[in-house]
């Protein structure tokens, strides 16, 4: 099933244009035929005509649910089977240490005063503010129950992207939700229902593929999901 939604998504443009093709086609045989219906006078001819007419109109509505069809798995069932995108995705070791980003450290002051103290990032993989980027929630977050996602998934080539969530003890990424349309520094997801996970450590991450389907380095958030009541 997952080479046949790849085969859609890869080949959409040329199965559009076959599909124009042929309606224009079967438009014209259908236009004929009903002018031979509305010019003969003998019955014979009038039913060959009509028979053509109920021909191209079966074949027109099946190139448009065709089309539609298209439509629907390419722009809603393959953003949502990962399996018919391959991404490339890093293997995460939850044993080492996060790399810690640092802001540049500005110089002490002439008079002694010291500069500004630099930050640690808790953010893992690769994000990119204004680009691939989680920023709610934040790392280190506790969540309960509905939950909006927000950031930015804006890339040049843009594709589409995906949010998946795992269990830090285990990885096993799910995906939340997908979208094709590019979002900066707005939502990304409006209503993530986290009750359904057990309580317990995640890994929040955002995959941006760009129309190649190629994915670039992920950005991952740390958080905690608790039970409703606590």
């Amino acid at each position: 099933m997952d080479e046949a939604l790849n085969f859609f998504r890869t080949y959409e443009g040329w199965i559009y244009i076959l599909l124009l093709l042929g309606g224009l086609l079967y438009v014209r045989r259908m236009s004929a035929s009903w002018g031979e219906m509305r010019s003969t006078i003998f019955g014979l001819e009038r039913d060959t005509a009509q028979h053509r007419f109920n021909q191209a109109v079966t074949a027109l509505v099946l190139i448009i649910l065709i089309g539609v069809g298209e439509f629907v798995i390419v722009s809603y069932v393959v953003p949502l089977r990962p399996q018919a995108n391959p991404l490339i995705t890093p293997t995460i070791d939850l044993l080492a240490t996060a790399t810690a980003t640092l802001p540049v450290v500005v110089a002490a002051t002439e008079d002694g005063t010291p500069g500004p103290t630099p930050t640690v990032d808790a953010r893992l993989g690769t994000c990119v503010p204004g680009s691939i980027e989680i920023t709610s929630p934040e790392p280190g977050d506790q969540v309960r129950g509905e939950i909006a996602i927000e950031g930015s998934a804006a890339i040049e080539n843009f594709g589409f992207y995906k949010l998946e969530v795992t269990p830090q003890s285990q990885i096993a990424w799910r995906t939340i939700q997908a979208g094709r349309k590019a979002v900066t520094a707005g939502l990304l997801v409006e209503k993530w229902e986290t009750s359904i996970l057990a309580p317990g450590d995640y890994l929040l991450r955002l995959v941006v593929s760009n129309t190649n389907g190629d994915a670039l380095p992920d950005c991952q958030v740390p958080i905690t999901i608790l039970t409703p009541d606590q």
